[in-house]
């Protein structure tokens, strides 16, 4: 059960954080990247609602459903690109900081396939998704009984 909805109970936060959500569609990075790092950010912090929100916004999208179901195991496959498997390893280590913090070998890899802008909006979209997971954990919001967009 839904301890509070925060997204009524404070608002002008809740659309703060809508809108920085919005801009990292069209930010300029590579199609899908977006959605494969905050599926792979919720995995981890174990938010089912927002697992169950980007499978379905990366299906929309055109991501291969075999990526999204290997996602948890990407180190095993080769499914993913040597810059989405830097983008996916940089994810892991901003969202569990309290492991290594950021190791200094992690960002040389991303240097090697994003820009300074892409890095920071790639920062900037696992914070986000790592602000959404707490709050959607903490507040334990429900998954919808159907999966956004389907009738």
């Amino acid at each position: 059960m839904m301890r509070l909805n925060y997204t009524t109970a404070s608002p002008q936060p809740y659309e703060a954080l809508h809108a920085l959500s919005a801009y990292f569609h069209d930010c300029g990075l590579p199609g899908g990247l977006v959605e494969l790092v905050w599926l792979r950010a919720s995995q981890l912090n174990g938010c089912a609602f927002c697992i169950d929100m980007h499978v379905t916004d990366a299906l929309k999208l055109g991501v291969e459903p075999r990526r999204l179901h290997l996602l948890d195991a990407w180190r095993e496959t080769t499914l993913y690109s040597p810059a989405e498997r830097a983008a996916l390893a940089w994810t892991e280590a901003v969202t569990n900081v309290q492991d290594a913090h950021v190791p200094d070998a992690l960002f040389e890899n991303l240097r090697a396939h994003y820009d300074d802008r892409q890095i920071a909006d790639l920062t900037y979209a696992i914070a986000t998704i790592n602000a959404w997971n707490r709050l959607a954990i903490s507040f334990r919001t429900p998954l919808p009984k159907t999966p956004r967009g389907v009738r």
